[in-house]
């Protein structure tokens, strides 16, 4: 991309603070509005959902991960439903049944986030199958962490994508730590992306923390899904800078030299060093702008989500496979004492 490309820039640079602020001010709001407090933060990894969706369309797909609202955001999934989803009211994308790790938006091609490890990935598989078999001309990207790497489905998944030569592509967000098991603990390759020549793709390490490295590497990879080439294992190295969870402390497993080196390089500090070192093509006051914009987006967002109702009792039998009920009468009929 031409660093004179000021739309796109722009594009990039709205989307992972949107993603920041959401995450900032979503994560925390949630519990203590009496709902789950174990949702997962993703700040610091900004930079990975950002350049990868900034290449699909509403019509492509992404699976996603339990670490996923920047996955929704990225993919054009509206940040003011996700709040209220978050709160568990009924204006949520999902009506507020799914939560954190259940947001789903096909409009959006968003597959849903995914409370199993690497459970998206077969997901986005028959989504780059279906569009390969209807001749649709779409991609589909499978996101999974350096815990899901190891995951068995993966692996079945980038056999028979590369079998079938499937518009996939796997992009795995390595933050360092599979909750808290270090990655060099649990992989047996220097590198996820050195895999990726047992499935016959290309494999292709990036800096996750660099949001125009990762917006070039996963353009490559798109272009050739869609034009016919088959998938490709893309990976991003980045960093979660909170816990696993809220209740988890991650100085019980790593440094605080490390965080601080990390924190160093944030992918929205890269990006304004970038355009710093480029010099007026886009200037600091804009992205001050952005910022501010993308904080009133979430402070309307939680407004939003506050005003929204919960959902009635009797909704918990809406949008699922079995008329519970009926189901429920019938077993008592045939029931034997």
């Amino acid at each position: 991309m031409a660093l004179e490309d000021r739309d796109t820039l722009l594009r990039l640079y709205r989307t992972m603070t949107t993603i920041r602020h959401f995450e900032e001010r979503g994560v925390p709001e949630t519990g203590q509005r009496g709902m789950s407090s174990s949702v997962h933060s993703s700040v610091g990894q900004e930079a990975v959902p950002t350049g990868v969706c900034a290449h699909l369309t509403d019509d492509d797909y992404i699976g996603s991960t339990h670490r996923g609202h920047g996955h929704c955001i990225a993919k054009g999934v509206d940040p003011t439903l996700m709040m209220a989803e978050l709160f568990g009211r009924i204006d949520g994308p999902n009506k507020g049944k799914g939560g954190s790790m259940h947001i789903a938006d096909m409009s959006k091609g968003m597959l849903g986030t995914n409370g199993i490890v690497a459970g998206s990935v077969p997901l986005a598989v028959g989504a780059g199958l279906t569009s390969k078999i209807r001749k649709l001309g779409r991609v589909a990207v499978a996101f999974f962490g350096d815990g899901g790497a190891n995951q068995g489905v993966l692996h079945e998944c980038m056999n028979l994508a590369s079998v079938w030569k499937l518009p996939v592509i796997f992009c795995c967000e390595n933050n360092g730590y599979a909750e808290s098991t270090p990655v060099e603990y649990a992989l047996s390759t220097a590198n996820v992306a050195d895999r990726a020549a047992s499935y016959d793709m290309p494999g292709i390490h990036v800096d996750g923390m660099d949001v125009l490295a990762v917006y070039e590497a996963a353009g490559e990879a798109v272009f050739r899904a869609r034009t016919g080439g088959g998938p490709s294992l893309l990976e991003a190295r980045t960093y979660r800078y909170y816990g696993h969870t809220v209740f988890d402390n991650p100085l019980t497993y790593r440094t605080k030299e490390e965080e601080d080196y990390w924190r160093a390089r944030d992918p929205l500090l890269t990006f304004r060093n970038h355009m710093a070192a480029q010099g007026s093509v886009i200037t600091a006051a804009e992205l001050d702008q952005i910022d501010a914009e993308a904080r009133q987006l979430i402070d309307d967002a939680v407004a939003f989500a506050d005003a929204s109702p919960l959902p009635q009792p009797h909704e918990i039998y809406e949008d699922v496979y079995v008329d519970y009920p009926i189901e429920m009468m019938r077993r008592g009929a045939n029931m034997t004492v």
